[in-house]
C-alpha cells in the first residue's frame, strides 16, 4: 500500500498572509504554472483541482497544469449533475489518456463533490436538496463506470436513462481512474459505499478515524463493489512546520490571530455534517493526539480542510504516518502560505513520509512473509 500524497493549487495568489481557501478566485497563468511546478519539484503525486461555484473549470486547470509539469497527477473535483455522466466519463478518459507519462505513469484521479451548501449551489441554478444530489451522484458514478467498460448499456434510473451507451476512449487506468468521495451524512456514506473506491476525510483524532474506517469498511461489505477491491482513504491535513516546535506554535498562533483578524472574531456557521464533527472535537480539546490542532477548524466554522498538524517537520511526519499505519494510505497536504508551503513540504516533510512509510512497507512484507 504505497503512500500518496496530495497538495493543493489555486489559479490566483492569495491576498493575505494566512489564506484558508484558494479555490476561488481569477485566473494567474504564471502563478498556476508555478504552484502546480512546485507540487512536482516537491514530489507530490496528485494535487487536488479543487470546484465552487465561482470557480475556475477544473478540467481546464488541470490539463494547464499538466502541459507544465512531468509526473504530477490531478485529482479532479468534479460535481454530478451539470453535465451528462457519459460525457463527463469521456472527458475523464481523455484526459487519462493524453497525460499519462510514456513510462505508464498515471495522472488523474476523480473527487466527486455534490456541493458545499444549498445556497452555493443555487448559484450554479441547481435547487435540489442535498439527499438528491447523493442519489443523483450514485446514479452517475454508476453510469461513467458503464461507460468506461467500453460495451452497450441500457440505464433506465431517477435522473438519468441511457439507450446503448458506449465510449471508444476506455481510460488509461484500468479498469478505472480511482474514484473518491468525502462526506459525513448517512446519504454521503451510503453512495460512497455503494460506488467509490477512496473515502476521504478531514483531519480528526486517530481513535475516530479507526472508527470511521471500520464503518466504512462495514457499510461497504452490503454492496457488491464488483468495480474495484477493499476501499481506500485518505485524509486531509494542514501541517504547520518549523525548526523547533515553539516557532512551530508561535506561526499557528499567528496565523490563528490573522484569520480572526480577517473574520471579526465570528465563526461562519456550520454547513455540513463533517464541519459539525470538526466543531464538536474541538469543541472538546483545541489539541487532540500530540499535535492536531483544532482551533483553525474553530475559527473558521470547519468549512473543508481545516485541522492542523503543528511542530517540527520530523514531528509532523511521525503524526502523518500513525494514519498510515492505520490504513490511511492517501494524505492530502496544504498550508495556508500555499505556494511557500508546498515548497517547503517538499524540502522538509515529504521525504521524511516516504521514508518512513517505505519502514513500514517493509515491516508489513517481513510479518506477512512470517506467517
Amino acid at each position: 500500500m504505497p503512500l500518496r500524497i496530495t497538495g493543493m493549487i489555486g489559479v490566483e495568489p492569495p491576498s493575505g498572509e494566512t489564506t484558508v481557501h484558494i479555490i476561488t478566485g481569477g485566473i494567474s497563468k504564471e502563478y498556476t504554472r508555478e504552484f502546480a511546478q512546485a507540487h512536482d519539484r516537491a514530489n507530490f503525486d496528485w494535487t487536488l483541482v479543487g470546484y465552487s461555484s465561482r470557480s475556475a473549470e477544473g478540467f481546464g486547470v488541470a490539463s494547464f497544469c499538466a502541459a507544465h509539469t512531468q509526473r504530477l497527477g490531478y485529482l479532479i473535483a468534479h460535481r454530478p449533475g451539470f453535465i451528462a455522466p457519459t460525457l463527463a466519463a469521456r472527458k475523464f478518459a481523455t484526459f487519462d489518456n493524453f497525460w499519462a507519462t510514456d513510462d505508464g505513469h498515471p495522472r488523474l484521479g476523480l473527487h466527486i463533490i455534490t456541493g458545499a451548501s444549498d445556497a452555493e449551489m443555487a448559484q450554479d441554478g441547481d435547487w435540489s436538496d442535498k439527499s438528491t444530489r447523493y442519489r443523483r451522484a450514485g446514479e452517475y458514478v454508476h453510469i461513467m463506470r458503464q461507460e468506461w467498460k467500453g460495451t452497450p448499456f441500457d440505464f433506465d434510473g431517477e435522473f438519468y436513462k441511457v439507450a446503448q451507451g458506449s465510449t471508444d476512449v476506455k481510460p488509461f487506468q484500468q479498469p478505472t481512474p480511482p474514484v473518491l468521495f468525502g462526506g459525513s451524512s448517512e446519504e454521503a456514506l451510503e453512495m460512497g459505499a455503494e460506488h467509490c473506491d477512496i473515502f476521504a476525510v478531514f483531519g480528526e483524532p486517530r481513535a475516530v478515524i479507526a472508527e470511521r474506517i471500520a464503518d466504512f469498511r462495514a457499510r461497504c461489505a452490503k454492496y457488491d463493489r464488483s468495480f474495484g477491491k477493499e476501499p481506500g482513504f485518505n485524509i486531509s491535513l494542514r501541517p504547520i512546520i518549523a525548526e523547533t516546535e515553539g516557532a512551530a506554535w508561535d506561526k499557528a498562533r499567528k496565523m490563528l490571530a490573522d484569520i480572526k483578524e480577517a473574520t471579526g472574531g465570528k465563526a461562519p456557521e456550520s454547513t455540513s455534517v463533517s464541519s459539525d464533527r470538526l466543531l464538536a472535537a474541538a469543541a472538546e480539546n483545541e489539541i487532540q493526539d500530540e499535535r492536531l490542532w483544532m482551533a483553525i477548524a474553530e475559527a473558521t466554522g470547519a468549512r473543508g480542510n481545516s485541522t492542523c498538524l503543528v511542530g517540527t517537520p520530523e514531528q509532523v511526519a511521525e503524526s502523518c504516518l500513525k494514519y498510515y499505519e492505520m490504513g490511511v494510505e492517501g494524505i492530502l497536504l496544504r498550508g495556508f502560505n500555499p505556494l511557500e508551503d508546498a515548497t517547503e513540504y517538499g524540502k522538509e516533510l515529504i521525504p521524511r513520509m516516504r521514508e518512513g512509510a517505505a519502514r513500514i512497507d517493509a515491516q508489513r512484507s517481513q510479518a506477512r512473509a512470517a506467517e
